[in-house]
């Protein structure tokens, strides 16, 4: 079965109602039911810090959504550990002139290791690395 890489973007957008791009994931992800979807716990956290300033309900939400991505067969989440964190911060500083998140160096080098090119996301910075964005303008 294919694997592919959701991003924060993707988690993002599929809970935010006011997220432009959120009719776009939502209407995408019928197209993954046959698929393995991967992410990381550094993901899952960075999803979780973008709502830390919405209402209580919307971070209930977000906590919820979280709690049904671990539990999900069909995602597999990879745990952070300190060699993902190396790795990346690595690739972090290889790539100065690049404007890469750390969160995103690590979910890089994830897919680099798991041989996953498919992302789930709308950052042109993993075309960079190679990489085919499924959501582009």
């Amino acid at each position: 079965m294919k694997s592919i890489f959701a991003d924060t973007f993707y988690w993002v957008a599929l809970i935010n109602k006011t997220d432009s791009w959120h009719q776009r994931v939502r209407s995408y992800s019928p197209n993954l039911s046959n698929v393995n979807i991967i992410t990381t716990e550094e993901v899952l956290t960075e999803t979780i810090n973008f709502f830390a300033s919405f209402p209580a309900p919307i971070r209930a939400a977000v906590s919820q959504l979280v709690v049904q991505i671990i539990a999900d067969y069909n995602i597999q989440v990879i745990p952070q550990t300190h060699q993902s964190f190396t790795e990346g911060l690595e690739l972090f500083q290889q790539r100065f002139d690049k404007g890469y998140s750390l969160t995103d160096c690590i979910s890089m080098m994830t897919m680099k290791k798991l041989d996953i090119m498919e992302i789930l996301t709308h950052d042109k910075h993993f075309t960079q690395e190679g990489f085919l964005i499924l959501f582009k303008d």
